[in-house]
């Protein structure tokens, strides 16, 4: 008789993920197959660890999942120290790597069990869509960091065959990967039907959307090079992708948040609880009183090692709809205020500005005034200060007792919210080739107009002498652009830079720039401004003198799209082909 290991976490709660329920299940172990499978609770408590796979705030060190690291890796943000990845620097491991299989296990144990539950299928369903979601989950990481895969749907034991299979093709997984996500779709209910902190039927649609439209996307931009797919256009991944969020978005569970307020778009973030959101539609909650918090806004409210680049802030439209390069409303970027003034209002809401009005602290103990930024945090200790002078702000909570007091951060995590369906579903039409005006309203232009900016008119797009992919419609370019400005800092960019085969274009070679240092010289001691140096043009290069960028990143297109397989697991399976390159 196996012992089935179950692990109910007091780590964390999970909105529409996860309630209080959860956390205070007392931990077992050592329970037999015999004792457990008995009904849909016992169900429900083991599915409750799946929860823990999705990632959070973590701590000190890795900030979280989005915000202040999660864009690093791409063209939108730096650390303080340069990314080894993205300079191409990796070897080969002969273990580890992340090519780790434990969870999988756990998940097809359960669905190799579940059948033992003698209780109706509505009692069970749910918790069996929530398997096949975190089946999904798990492969979906695997897919981005190895591409081809091993299929495996059962648990294995050291004797099993399935151990020494050769990988699937990668579209060939994520059929499977589509398939898990039907059937969690199929089984899980909607949001008004679910119960409280759980996951839900559009929780698992807008995920499907998500890998059509990466794998999609990675399809057709690969094509012809070693991390292609033979025969493969991408086609029917996009007619996925169009399909899934025609559907989300004809059903009306969701739609935008905060239409037409001010600041609505940087409040969308910094909440902490998001049940009466018409718009996240999946999230991670947190209880400071439960002791479940995180530390985020004690580096929120500084640099945190991590600063936005220059690319990411050239590339928000001017507040009339054009780029910075045409736009006679420009006013440069000598200042942090120059470069935010008349542009998209979501740039204002993305970084720290002097303008009295972005709160590093508010509601501070004895009636104390709040404290408004100024200038960047030069003068902290490396952990806090900042990479590029763009600070982020948005997802920042100014709120004292979540910054000065340890494990008291209680702002969400967002996985999943409309907006990326929208964005979505233009895109996949665009690659199709039948987005219409009509879709646009319906999408981008919804996005544009929540924060007052013009619509985008497929009649007269404007000129943008430097469009970012020049080899792309001025279409294409365009909804690329609203992607990466509506999700700035959300941990989006690396993947698109990579299913769209453009690291190579807009990674190798390239040199990080920032803020213009020369605006904080006799606001900031000069001993603090010293230690960053700058290019021709005054701006901040951070790498300037590190050796190992003195070209630029030298991220390898033939290699460093995909991680390469641990030399000690192709010893054990000589079937295992390595990733091109490696």
């Amino acid at each position: 008789m196996k012992p089935i290991y179950i692990f109910c976490t007091a780590l964390l709660i999970i909105g529409t993920a996860c309630n209080k329920e959860l956390l205070e299940q007392t931990p077992q172990s050592n329970i037999s197959d015999a004792d457990f499978w008995k009904t849909s609770n016992d169900l429900k408590l083991y599915t409750n660890n799946f929860y823990a796979l999705l990632p959070a705030y973590r701590g000190f060190g890795t900030i979280g999942i989005y915000g202040l690291d999660a864009d690093e890796g791409s063209d939108n943000m730096i650390y303080n120290g340069y990314n080894t990845t993205m300079n191409g620097e990796g070897v080969v491991p002969a273990s580890g790597g992340g090519w780790a299989w434990g969870n999988l296990r756990t998940i097809n144990y359960f669905l190799t069990n579940y059948q033992k539950v003698q209780d109706p299928w509505d009692n069970v369903k749910t918790y069996v869509g929530e398997a096949y979601f975190f089946r999904s989950w798990f492969y979906f990481d695997m897919l981005k960091r190895f591409g081809d895969l091993p299929w495996i749907n059962k648990p294995l034991f050291t004797d099993s065959e399935e151990l020494y299979n050769e990988r699937l093709k990668r579209n060939i997984v994520v059929d499977s990967i589509l398939s898990d996500l039907d059937k969690a779709i199929e089984y899980l209910p909607t949001k008004s039907k679910a119960e409280a902190n759980r996951l839900t039927k559009e929780a698992a649609m807008i995920f499907a959307a998500r890998i059509a439209l990466y794998e999609g996307s990675w399809e057709k931009y690969h094509a012809g090079t070693p991390f292609g797919v033979s025969g493969q256009n991408g086609d029917p991944f996009f007619t996925k992708a169009v399909e899934l969020t025609n559907a989300l978005m004809a059903s009306n569970v969701h739609r935008l948040d905060n239409a037409g307020s001010p600041d609505g778009y940087w409040r969308l973030f910094n909440q902490s609880n998001y049940s009466g959101s018409n718009e996240i539609m999946f999230w991670r909650r947190f209880d400071a009183v439960l002791g479940i918090a995180h530390n985020w806004h004690r580096y929120t409210n500084t640099g945190a090692a991590r600063g936005l680049t220059k690319d990411l802030v050239d590339a928000y439209l001017s507040k009339d709809g054009l780029p910075i390069s045409t736009s006679p409303l420009y006013k440069g970027d000598a200042t942090l205020l120059d470069v935010a003034t008349d542009r998209d209002p979501r740039l204002a809401q993305t970084i720290y500005l002097p303008d009295g009005n972005h709160f590093i602290t508010s509601s501070q103990p004895g009636g104390l005034p709040n404290i408004l930024f100024t200038v960047p945090s030069f003068g902290l200790a490396n952990e806090n200060k900042p990479a590029t002078g763009y600070q982020v702000y948005k997802g920042h909570n100014p709120e004292y007792a979540q910054q000065f007091n340890a494990e008291q951060g209680i702002t969400a995590v967002i996985y999943f919210r409309y907006a990326e369906a929208l964005l979505i579903n233009a895109e996949a039409k665009a690659e199709l080739g039948t987005l219409s005006q009509e879709d646009l309203n319906k999408t981008v232009n919804l996005l544009r107009q929540r924060v007052g900016m013009p619509i985008l008119n497929m009649a007269s797009i404007p000129t943008d002498p430097k469009q970012e992919f020049p080899q792309l419609s001025p279409l294409l370019n365009e909804i690329r652009r609203e992607r990466r400005i509506e999700l700035a800092c959300e941990g989006f960019r690396h993947d698109d830079l990579f299913r769209w085969a453009v690291a190579g274009q807009k990674i190798k070679g390239w040199k990080p720039k920032g803020a213009k240092k020369a605006q904080w010289e006799g606001q900031v001691a000069a001993s603090l401004l010293n230690p960053y140096p700058v290019d021709e043009q005054g701006y901040i290069e951070l790498f300037k003198n590190v050796g190992a960028l003195s070209n630029g990143y030298n991220f390898n297109p033939n290699r460093n799209y995909l991680f390469p397989i641990p030399t000690g697991e192709i010893v054990l399976n000589p079937k295992l082909a390595q990733n091109p390159g490696w």
